[in-house]
C-alpha cells in the first residue's frame, strides 16, 4: 500500500505561512485517517486553513 499526499503551495506566500499550512494539513489528515478505509482507490481532497482545496491524498498498491 502507498499513501500519496499532494499539496499545492502558494508560491507567493511567505515561507512561514507555507510551513504553518503544511504542518496544519499534516496534523489534520494524520488525525483523521481513522475515518477512512485505507484501501487502494481511496482518495480525499485536502483543504487549507481557509477551506480552499489545495490538494488530495490517495491510496494505491
Amino acid at each position: 500500500m502507498k499513501f500519496h499526499l499532494e499539496v499545492e503551495c502558494d508560491e507567493t506566500a511567505l515561507d512561514e505561512t507555507t510551513y504553518r499550512e503544511l504542518s496544519r494539513i499534516l496534523r489534520y489528515w494524520a488525525g483523521n485517517l481513522h475515518h477512512y478505509e485505507l484501501a487502494p482507490g481511496m482518495t480525499a481532497k485536502v483543504y487549507d486553513s481557509a477551506y480552499r482545496e489545495t490538494g488530495s491524498w490517495t491510496i494505491s498498491h
